[in-house]
Formats: C-alpha cells, sequence, structure tokens
C-alpha cells in the first residue's frame, strides 16, 4: 500500500502546516499491511509533528485522518468549542480523548459526524451552520461551506490550492520528497 500519493493529493496544507488536519479515504487489502504503511509513515514524520490517524475502517477502505496535535490542541480551546462539542458528547478537549470520542462517532453513526470539521480547522460558525442549514444559504465553497467570513475564507481556499499545486509539482518532478516537504513544528 503506497500511502505517498494520498498525502501529496489530500494533505499538502498540512503537511505545509497551514492547517491543522485533512482526511483521506484509502482502499486496503490488507490489515496487517495498512497498520505497517501508518506506523511506518508515523515514524518518518513524528520529528515534523504529524501524525497519521485511522479514524474507521469500513469494507476495505480506511478514513485516514493527518494531523499536527499541537495545532489541534489549540483548536480544541478556542472559544465555544468545548461547549459546542459537549453537545455531542465530548466531555472533554483533551486532545487524544476527542479524538478518540470522534473514532467512536464514527463507528456509531451512518451519517458522517459534522462536527469533524472542529478537527479538520474549519472555523466554529461554519461548522455549525452547516449543522443548521446543510448546502442552503453557505456564502461560497472550497474545502469547506462558508457561512461567516467569506473573504478569510477565500484567502485560506486559496493559500490550499496554491499549496497543492507547488507540492504535487514538486514530488512529480522527483526534486522533493514527502519528508522534505514536511514543514516542522
Amino acid at each position: 500500500m503506497s500511502i505517498d500519493n494520498y498525502l501529496i493529493e489530500h494533505c499538502s496544507p498540512t503537511l505545509a502546516s497551514l492547517k491543522t488536519a485533512n482526511l483521506f479515504s484509502c482502499a486496503y487489502e490488507n490489515e496487517r499491511a495498512l497498520e505497517t504503511a501508518v506506523s511506518a509513515w508515523n515514524e518518518l514524520l513524528r520529528d515534523k509533528g504529524v501524525e497519521l490517524l485511522v479514524l474507521r475502517k469500513m469494507n476495505q477502505s480506511a478514513l485516514i485522518y493527518v494531523c499536527r496535535k499541537k495545532m489541534l490542541s489549540a483548536d480544541l480551546k478556542k472559544s465555544g468549542v468545548a461547549k459546542f462539542l459537549n453537545t455531542y458528547g465530548y466531555s472533554s478537549t483533551d486532545t487524544d480523548y476527542a479524538i478518540d470520542r470522534l473514532k467512536t462517532r464514527l463507528k456509531e453513526q451512518t451519517d458522517f459526524p459534522h462536527e469533524i470539521g472542529i478537527f479538520l480547522s474549519y472555523p466554529l460558525d461554519d461548522v455549525k451552520g452547516f449543522i443548521e442549514q446543510g448546502s442552503r444559504n453557505c456564502l461560497c465553497s472550497g474545502c469547506w461551506k462558508v457561512y461567516c467570513n467569506e473573504c478569510e475564507a477565500i484567502k485560506m481556499f486559496n493559500k490550499f490550492k496554491k499549496c497543492h499545486e507547488v507540492y504535487s509539482r514538486l514530488y512529480a518532478e522527483g526534486s522533493r520528497d514527502i519528508l522534505q516537504l514536511t514543514v516542522k513544528c
């Protein structure tokens, strides 16, 4: 199993330390190979402050969360986040606890738990806006649906897009590997 392309395609902003986390789903044939690949990447990226976590396995597909736990810890301490997450059964904003609770929520629900936006560094008001309104009335969409601070979100979307383009080009031409592209924090 090769996770390299998934990291470049879906996680460049996290590797660049522009974003707390990204998610990707990948097929796997062998659970042992999946665990070995994730473990190997964690060993490589540990000193850079990046961790890969399997949030859910279902139908030979794994949902992998690539995150910077220090940034997630800061996101979970932002104003209003603890109260918001508490409504979904999160009794603490401790990083490891919150990730474990998210894993449980993913197993319990057939729908995707929308509070996951907090874990992906989406603004709280946009996460709430999506939960309350779905796709209706959003100001714009990119990495997420935006209900507040449209200008700020568009700037971030453009920054993420540029990062993805640069990382994809550098990786494709072979001038940088993933470890070289990952910013240490």
